[in-house]
C-alpha cells in the first residue's frame, strides 16, 4: 500500500551537506577521461581512414583535426591520456595493498592530477 505521508517526512540532507573528497573526484575523472580518449580515438581512426581513402577525403579530416577546435581536443586528449595513465598507476599501487589511507590516497589524487598536467606540457613542447 502507498505510504499517504511521504510528501510530509523530511528529505535527507545528504546532498546539502556533502563534500565532496579528492579520491571520489579523481575517480570520476578517470572514467570521464576514459570515455574521452575513446572519442578522441574516433577521431584518429576516422583521420587514418581518410588517409586511406582518398586526397579529398584526408584534406577534410585533415583541416578538422588540425583547426584551432582540433588542436583544442587533440590537447586535451593528450592530457586525458597521462591523466588516465596516472590514475591507473595509482590504482595499481591501491591494489597491491598500499598507500590506501586518507593523507596517502589524497597525495597519489594530487601526484595524478599535476603530473598529468606537467607531462602534458612537456611532451606538447616535444611535440611541436
Amino acid at each position: 500500500m502507498a505510504d499517504v505521508n511521504r510528501g510530509n517526512r523530511p528529505l535527507s540532507p545528504h546532498l546539502t551537506i556533502y563534500r565532496p573528497q579528492l579520491t571520489s573526484i579523481t575517480s570520476i575523472l578517470t572514467r570521464i577521461t576514459g570515455n574521452a580518449l575513446l572519442l578522441a580515438a574516433v577521431l584518429i581512426v576516422w583521420w587514418f581512414l581518410a588517409a586511406a581513402t582518398s586526397a579529398e577525403a584526408f584534406a577534410t579530416a585533415d583541416g578538422v583535426i588540425t583547426s584551432l577546435l582540433g588542436d583544442v581536443v587533440m590537447f586535451l586528449s593528450l592530457w586525458a591520456l597521462w591523466y588516465h595513465t596516472l590514475a591507473g598507476i595509482r590504482h595499481l599501487i591501491w591494489d597491491s595493498g598500499a598507500m590506501l589511507d586518507i593523507p596517502s590516497a589524497e597525495r597519489l589524487g594530487w601526484s595524478a592530477i599535476g603530473g598529468s598536467v606537467i607531462l602534458t606540457v612537456v611532451t606538447a613542447i616535444i611535440i611541436y
